[in-house]
């Protein structure tokens, strides 16, 4: 009797560990207060409010008076973009920037959609809401909220909108796009506490496409708009309908992922290992230390001591254009720093860039931009979010200059229900705005495959 006490009881419990095991866990996050001071009694103030870009003469003249008393200091010789932007280069830079720039135009394309702010937790939000002009009869506009990361902004999606918004093929689908500003970025305010990271930002805009009316939505991002969006899925998985990310780091070392650093290079077949996929990942040292060492020193500071650096940058407008764009060569392509002008030009224009960095410049967002870092990587790299697999319908666009490559099969420990996983023909780190076009079909793509528009 005891011995089939014991087996009873030892067989239950190996289905109860194989049950809790099998449960999908949902990530957890409390309502918080990031206004100033103590949060006010009484239901917050939910009113939508339109918002736009706007510019004055002082801010003009502030910017040119900055640009005029600019110190340079010349680059090394023959040292291209390897020690940092290139002075020569920068040079001509600001010389467009003071003479050929021409902010005004670039306020009025920021304003060639529709922008927004409303209150949540305590903070204005900033996001702008594009909805498409005309549908066929019978058809719907799929909501999509596509989240930007840094040193980027909302402005990265304005070549890729168009295009989703009003598709050529009538057989694709037609999107209706809402794009914050993180808060501390562009025009969302900055949190006014300590500890705002990025499951506190997915909370935020999973409350955002509520107050806009949807209960069921798909989410995109890039670089930090990656992670918040993952961890919007992680909170609100039967709100999530579908999560597509063009940046997958790599995740918790598990032992696959150890067993395929070990022995992917001999036997990649076995561990579904592509050419690409061993040409970024060995050997090992050189492509997953060394690499991440030499690009990460910016990240270092920014979650160690964010707002020492920034206070300069804040201050000189050159000094934030280097910092920002140097990001733009590198991350595009990383032997763009073999060139004297860091390859900026090749795939984006200087308006675009200088748009970027002005988003930055008369926001005065750079220091609380930066400090999402620490709020981030001081909780240290084994929060919740981290070691909770993501369960609702995901796709990745894996780009093959990304600054960190993960596999199909290390994507999928993280990425239960993997619909897509496409290795994009060409791009960097900025694909919404390097590649439009590439980045709008892997999204038709992969929401096609969730709505079954098309079979896989």
């Amino acid at each position: 009797m005891y011995k089939e006490l014991a087996v009873a009881l030892g067989l239950g419990t190996l289905v109860a560990l194989v049950f809790l095991k099998k449960r999908k866990g949902v990530l957890k996050a409390h309502d918080g207060w990031w206004g100033v001071g103590a949060c006010p009694q009484g239901p917050e103030d939910d009113s939508i409010r339109p918002f736009k870009v706007e510019t004055t003469s002082e801010e003009i003249e502030d910017l040119h008076r900055r640009l005029d008393q600019t110190r340079s200091f010349p680059s090394l010789e023959d040292s291209q973009f390897n020690y940092g932007f290139n002075s020569k280069y920068l040079e001509k830079l600001v010389s467009y920037w003071r003479n050929d720039f021409n902010w005004r135009k670039q306020v009025d394309k920021l304003n060639k959609y529709p922008h927004f702010k409303t209150k949540i937790e305590g903070i204005d939000i900033h996001y702008v809401h594009v909805k498409p002009k005309s549908l066929a009869e019978g058809t719907r506009a799929v909501p999509l909220m596509m989240v930007h990361g840094w040193p980027g902004s909302f402005y990265e999606f304005y070549g890729i909108i168009p295009l989703l918004m009003e598709p050529s093929s009538p057989d694709d689908i037609t999107f209706e796009i809402i794009c914050p500003s993180i808060p501390g970025y562009g025009f969302s305010e900055a949190p006014h506490k300590k500890g705002f990271d990025g499951v506190c930002a997915a909370h935020i805009f999973n409350k955002l496409m509520k107050r806009l009316g949807f209960n069921q939505y798909y989410v995109q991002g890039g670089d930090w708009g990656s992670l918040i969006t993952t961890n919007m899925a992680q909170l609100e998985p039967n709100a999530v309908k579908g999560l597509h990310i063009n940046f997958a780091p790599p995740g918790k070392a598990g032992l696959l992922m150890m067993l395929s650093i070990l022995f992917g290079r001999r036997f990649p077949k076995l561990f579904g290992f592509t050419e690409h996929d061993v040409k970024r990942l060995f050997p090992t040292m050189e492509k997953l230390v060394v690499d991440a060492i030499r690009e990460t020193g910016y990240m270092h500071i920014q979650s160690t001591k964010p707002d020492t650096a920034g206070r300069g940058l804040n201050d000189s407008p050159v000094g934030l254009a280097a910092y920002i764009l140097e990001k733009f060569s590198t991350w595009t392509d990383p032997e763009f720093k073999n060139l004297e002008d860091g390859g900026l030009e090749r795939k984006f224009s200087l308006d675009d860039l200088l748009t970027n960095v002005m988003i930055y410049w008369t926001s005065r967002s750079i220091i609380s931009s930066m400090r999402f870092y620490k709020e981030n990587f001081s909780k240290g790299l084994n929060q919740p979010h981290a070691k909770l697999p993501v369960y609702v319908p995901s796709g990745v666009a894996s780009f093959p200059n990304e600054l960190m490559h993960s596999p199909k099969s290390w994507v999928t420990q993280k990425y239960h229900k993997l619909k897509t996983y496409t290795p994009m023909a060409r791009g960097g780190h900025f694909a919404a705005m390097e590649e439009p076009q590439l980045l709008a079909e892997d999204v038709q793509s992969f929401v096609k495959i969730v709505e079954k528009r098309k079979k896989k």
